[in-house]
């Protein structure tokens, strides 16, 4: 019997080089409201594998990441998420492993993972609508893209409140994503 514990959903992210780490850290510091932020900046690939799939998935990142070079992305527009603000991230080469790694779980997916990926990292959420517009376009104003690369994978349960961590994996590979 498993208790809940066990039961606790998988997440799993691309990892941010250290300094756009940084960068958008400060910016969920300063625009996000402070009783909801306790994670750092992320960028989610999937947001619920079941937690029977911890030894596979596991594994399976070891293996991609192993296999991967840093894959080149740009954070290259404002993101508007309703009652919230991000970055929007055009990486095609991450929803190609992405996509590998969906394959992978086939049949073991969230609705919510199966739809459409839209990669971003998110500095402020469950704001008035209001705020949320004025931070968005406070940040337009000043934008730059910006590009970088990701760095890995990393793993976490998600237990309600800030995650858990369940692995880290840095791209050291040669293959191209």
């Amino acid at each position: 019997m498993f208790s809940a514990e066990d039961r606790a959903p998988l997440i799993v992210t691309a990892t941010l080089p250290g300094d756009v780490q940084t960068w958008a850290n400060h910016l969920r510091e300063s625009h996000f409201p402070p009783e909801r932020n306790y994670l750092s900046a992320h960028v989610t690939l999937f947001h619920a594998l079941p937690s029977s799939v911890l030894a596979e998935a596991k594994a399976l990142l070891a293996r991609l990441a192993g296999e991967t070079a840093p894959v080149p992305a740009r954070i290259d527009a404002v993101m508007d998420l309703g009652r919230g603000t991000a970055f929007r991230i055009h990486c095609p080469a991450m929803l190609d492993l992405r996509a590998e790694i969906a394959e992978h779980f086939h049949g073991m997916l969230t609705a919510q993972d199966q739809g459409k990926p839209r990669l971003h990292v998110t500095v402020q959420n469950k704001v008035l609508r209001a705020a949320s517009i004025a931070l968005q376009q406070q940040l337009a104003a000043e934008f730059t893209p910006r590009d970088f690369a990701f760095a890995g994978f990393a793993l976490y349960h998600y237990r309600g409140g800030p995650w858990e961590d369940a692995g880290r994996w840095a791209f050291r590979g040669k293959r191209k994503a």
